[in-house]
């Protein structure tokens, strides 16, 4: 079955559907992201996990035994939240080790296990702060390690990283990756990030409108998508609609390309060029058919070579697409 099964859960509010028909199984040791848009009900479905919230039907086990009905704190889990949550009165050592000192542990042992918690997130140069003289990044380290300290089975995150600036989310993912490898903890992810779920994830548990779209690896996810939804919502793609009600999908990354006419390639020409960095984003317009654009992927190391300029004829050839269903 699996370490963690989430098991058939619904759950209503005021006659409302939130969550229908979920069910997946989580392996000892790995990390799931719940990935999908906003009001997907994949905090809700974090928050009956954790025993927050209750499921309108379906159960939760652990270890193939039923914790539905267990409160939050008999379970056993780490929850680090949104906002933190950290005690202003306190310094960051007495944040973290909050949880060891209501266990009645004694002193000696509680300092050993919070010193390790400080170097294992590297916060021991602020363990004497408070929350108030920290940085966001900080402040999410903090809140991390105060979840970590009492040994979770389950490490809940509900967007960890989502107030945080470009940089200092980029290093707090491998961060997080490289402490949930060495604890070996069971962690689930909620995000709306796509960056974040492919980067840090085994799994990707794709949400859309309360049920469940995809699960998969996040090659799976990307490579393979299994409908129009997870396509579209996973990186940018061209979608094709065909005449049996199917769609045919390509990665614009993955589209051959030509400045030269060949045979078999389709007459377009370049209607935008967005930089990128690495690379420039094509927007190209079939030739014939005005309401087809196509988005093509071209490295900037190719664009002087090439000659790019817009307006020009471009030649692609979509013989890598993948069929799906709209």
């Amino acid at each position: 079955m699996g370490y963690l099964v989430i098991d058939n859960i619904n759950k209503d509010i005021n006659n409302t559907r939130i969550l229908k028909d979920i069910s997946f199984g989580i392996s000892e040791g790995e990390f799931i992201s719940i990935l999908g848009p906003s009001g997907c009900g994949k905090t809700t479905l974090l928050r009956i996990i954790s025993g927050l919230e209750d499921p309108t039907s379906g159960e939760i086990y652990l270890n193939n035994n039923i914790i539905t009905n267990l409160s939050s704190g008999k379970r056993g889990f780490g929850f680090v939240f949104q906002n933190y949550v950290l005690f202003p009165n306190m310094t960051v050592e007495k944040n973290i080790g909050y949880g060891l000192y209501n266990k009645g542990l004694n002193k000696s042992e509680a300092n050993s296990k919070i010193n390790y918690i400080l170097d294992l997130i590297d916060i021991t140069d602020i363990k004497n702060k408070y929350p108030g003289q920290l940085s966001g990044g900080q402040q999410q380290r903090v809140a991390l390690g105060r979840a970590l300290i009492l040994s979770p089975k389950v490490l809940l995150l509900d967007e960890p990283l989502s107030a945080l600036d470009a940089k200092i989310r980029e290093s707090l993912r491998w961060e997080i990756k490289k402490i949930q490898k060495e604890l070996r903890i069971t962690t689930i992810m909620v995000t709306h990030d796509q960056e974040e779920a492919l980067t840090l994830s085994d799994r990707i548990v794709v949400m859309e409108k309360c049920k469940v779209s995809q699960i998969g690896t996040p090659e799976e996810i990307y490579n393979n998508p299994k409908n129009k939804f997870v396509a579209d919502f996973i990186g940018k793609v061209n979608i094709l609609k065909t005449s049996n009600g199917m769609a045919k999908i390509i990665r614009p990354e993955n589209i051959k390309y030509s400045a030269c006419e060949k045979q078999g390639f389709i007459d377009c020409f370049i209607k935008n060029m967005e930089f990128k960095g690495a690379f420039y984003r094509l927007t190209l317009q079939m030739k014939g058919i005005k309401t087809t654009r196509i988005l093509v992927d071209v490295m900037a190391s190719e664009k002087e070579k090439l000659g790019l300029k817009e307006n020009m004829d471009f030649y692609i050839e979509l013989s890598n697409s993948l069929a799906i269903s709209c």
